[in-house]
């Protein structure tokens, strides 16, 4: 898991836009998770060492997210996206307006495969969540992190 702390968020230390709390995760670890506050260009983006994972394995990546009961501006989609390290891009977009209130979610970017030499070619998985073309505000969502792992 890619937590929130390490992922790149625009305008993610400014007060104003995004609020940085502690989540207790299990009895003994706890993590800190982005609230934002509001927002016009919604730009999220992890990067993960290939040479983390496990050669010639398929893996998933998904964005975990909270949306609030009192959010708003997402009547226009979100945008995913996954580089692979080999050149490969996947994008999708989704959503959020029918997605359950309150709860942890998964949003799910892309899959991708390690090669054998995973472990030795310094390259990384990119991914990324987006929106700034619609121009609307938006509030309630909270980051938790990215999770990449094997597909089962």
């Amino acid at each position: 898991m890619l937590c929130a702390r390490s992922l790149i968020i625009t305008w993610g230390e400014d007060p104003r836009y995004w609020k940085w709390f502690p989540l207790q995760e299990t009895s003994n670890i706890q993590i800190r998770v982005a609230a934002l506050l509001n927002v016009c260009w919604l730009e999220i983006h992890g990067r993960l060492e290939i040479s983390c994972l496990t050669p010639e394995t398929t893996y998933e990546a998904a964005f975990i997210v909270m949306i609030n009961h009192t959010s708003y501006g997402w009547n226009v989609p979100v945008n995913l996206g996954l580089e692979d390290g080999e050149g490969k891009v996947q994008r999708q977009v989704a959503s959020l307006m029918d997605k359950p209130r309150g709860e942890w979610i998964e949003l799910k970017v892309g899959e991708f495969k390690t090669s054998r030499e995973a472990g030795s070619n310094g390259k990384e998985v990119k991914v990324s969540l987006f929106e700034y073309d619609g121009g609307a505000w938006k509030n309630g969502l909270v980051v938790k992190g990215i999770r990449v792992r094997p597909k089962k």
